[in-house]
C-alpha cells in the first residue's frame, strides 16, 4: 500500500442516488481483493496498477472540512469503487475515523463491501442510526467457497460475509445482500441464486438486489484481465463468452429469464425484498419511524 495526498473526498450532491445516498466517497484507491470481473479495472476509471491500495493520507481532515462546510445534509456512500475494508484498514482504521467524523457532523452512511471487517464497526454504526439512514449491502456472488476463491480469491468467504450479516441484523442497520455481478456460464444457476436468497433470509438481511439481466459488464482492459483469468479457472469458458457476446458491454447470462423469475419467486417465497423502489422505500420509512419513536 501506498499514500498520496488527496485535493477532495466527497462528490457533490445528489437528490437519488444508489440507496437513498447523497453523496460519494472514497476513501481509498484500487484493492486486493482481486476479483476477476471488477469493472473498476477499465480504461475509463484512470486508475493504475488497480490491484495496488492507495490510501488518500489526508482524507480524514479533508472530510471534516468539507462536512463542515455541506449546507446539505444527507447520506454518504462508500465502496463504490473501492472496498472501504480492505486488509490494510485493520491497522489505518481510516474508514472507521471517517464514521466518527460522519457521526459527529450528524450524517447517515451508506456502506457496499465484500468483507466483514465492518463488523468491527458496528458501534459507531449504531451510533449514526440514532440520528440518521445506516444501510450496509455486502455483495455475494455465489454460496460456493470453491468457487468464491477462484473469482473473488483474496476476498473473505462468502461464509463469512453472511455471517457479517447476521452481526449487523437487528441493530438499527439496514442490511442487504447485492448479487451482482452474475457471471454467465459460471454462477449463473438457479441452484446459486436461490441458495444466496434462503440464505441471505436466514441471516436477517432485509434484501436481495440483482439486475434482472443476470450479467457482467466487459470492456477494454477489465475484458483482457477477466479473459486471462477464465483461461487459468475455467479453460474453455472464455470461447464460449467471445461467441455468444463478442465486444458486448453487458454479458447477459442465456438464461436470465429462467433466473429472474426463480430469483422473484424465491425471495417471495422467503418474504424478502428485491424491487429497487421497494427498498428505497423501506429505508426512507424506517428512518423516518425511528425518528419518531426518538423524539
Amino acid at each position: 500500500m501506498k499514500k498520496i495526498p488527496a485535493k477532495t473526498i466527497l462528490s457533490g450532491y445528489k437528490e437519488h442516488g444508489w440507496f437513498n445516498s447523497n453523496y460519494n466517497m472514497n476513501l481509498y484507491k484500487g484493492c486486493v481483493h482481486g476479483c476477476i470481473y471488477c469493472d473498476s479495472r477499465s480504461n475509463c476509471y484512470n486508475i493504475e496498477n488497480f490491484d495496488e491500495v492507495v490510501l488518500k493520507e489526508n482524507a480524514l481532515e479533508i472530510l471534516e472540512k468539507e462536512l463542515r462546510a455541506k449546507k446539505k445534509k444527507g447520506i454518504i456512500m462508500t465502496g463504490a469503487m473501492s472496498d472501504p475494508y480492505n486488509p490494510f484498514e485493520k491497522v489505518e482504521k481510516v474508514t472507521r475515523e471517517a464514521l466518527k467524523i460522519i457521526d459527529k457532523y450528524m450524517y447517515g452512511v451508506s456502506i457496499i463491501t465484500k468483507s466483514d471487517l465492518v463488523t468491527r464497526d458496528i458501534d459507531i454504526l449504531s451510533k449514526i442510526a440514532t440520528h440518521s439512514s445506516v444501510t450496509v449491502n455486502i455483495t455475494i456472488t455465489t454460496a460456493n467457497d470453491e468457487i468464491t476463491k477462484k473469482i473473488e480469491p483474496f476476498a473473505p468467504s462468502s461464509k463469512r460475509r453472511f455471517e457479517a450479516i447476521k452481526k449487523l441484523s437487528g441493530k438499527d442497520i439496514n442490511v442487504g445482500v447485492l448479487l451482482t455481478p452474475t457471471l454467465p456460464f459460471i454462477n449463473d444457476t438457479k441452484e446459486n441464486i436461490t441458495s444466496i436468497i434462503k440464505e441471505a433470509k436466514e441471516c436477517g438481511a432485509n434484501w436481495v438486489y440483482t439486475f434482472p439481466n443476470f450479467a457482467v459488464s466487459l470492456r477494454e482492459n477489465q475484458r483482457d484481465y477477466f479473459y486471462e483469468k477464465l483461461d487459468e479457472y475455467f479453460p474453455g469458458i472464455k470461447s464460449r463468452y467471445i461467441k455468444e457476446f463478442g465486444n458486448t458491454y453487458w454479458c447477459s447470462s442465456p438464461n436470465q429469464e429462467i433466473l429472474w423469475k426463480a430469483f422473484k419467486d424465491e425471495c417471495n417465497k422467503n418474504d424478502i425484498m428485491y424491487d429497487h423502489s421497494q427498498i428505497d422505500e423501506f429505508i426512507i420509512k424506517r428512518y423516518k419511524k425511528e425518528q419518531l419513536t426518538l423524539f
